[in-house]
């Protein structure tokens, strides 16, 4: 087998930024993206038509709002919202890092209460 190709990446640096919210691709895993996400404010109410999202806390943790509850997702902790749920996220504290996991290319439809997400097929 020939040598592998691979990249290192650093999430402390990944998540160096300052922006209120900062979502960007890091690695690709077959068909799926990890993301980091840093936030101080919340992320505005949405849904995944085509993919399930994965989240995993790594600093200061996670709310995750669902319309009738908030998981809270401190440190070390990971939760798989399914595809076609209505939810948003918020820093615990002052500032979250956060991984996600979702099919590359996946939309993101922004909605309002109690608007709901149209799936794709």
């Amino acid at each position: 087998m020939p040598n592998a190709s691979f990249t290192v990446v650093d999430l402390a640096s990944e998540s160096a930024s300052t922006k209120s919210y900062d979502n960007h691709p890091i690695a690709q895993v077959n068909d799926h993206e990890v993301r980091i996400s840093t936030m101080t404010d919340p992320y505005h109410w949405h849904c995944h038509p085509d993919s399930d999202e994965t989240f995993l806390a790594l600093e200061g943790g996670l709310y995750i709002d669902f319309d009738d509850r908030t998981v809270e997702l401190p440190p070390g902790q990971m939760i798989t919202v399914s595809r076609g749920v209505r939810h948003r996220t918020r820093p615990i504290g002052k500032r979250s890092v956060n991984l996600t996991f979702e099919r590359a290319g996946a939309r993101s439809e922004k909605l309002a209460a109690p608007d709901r997400c149209q799936l794709s097929r």
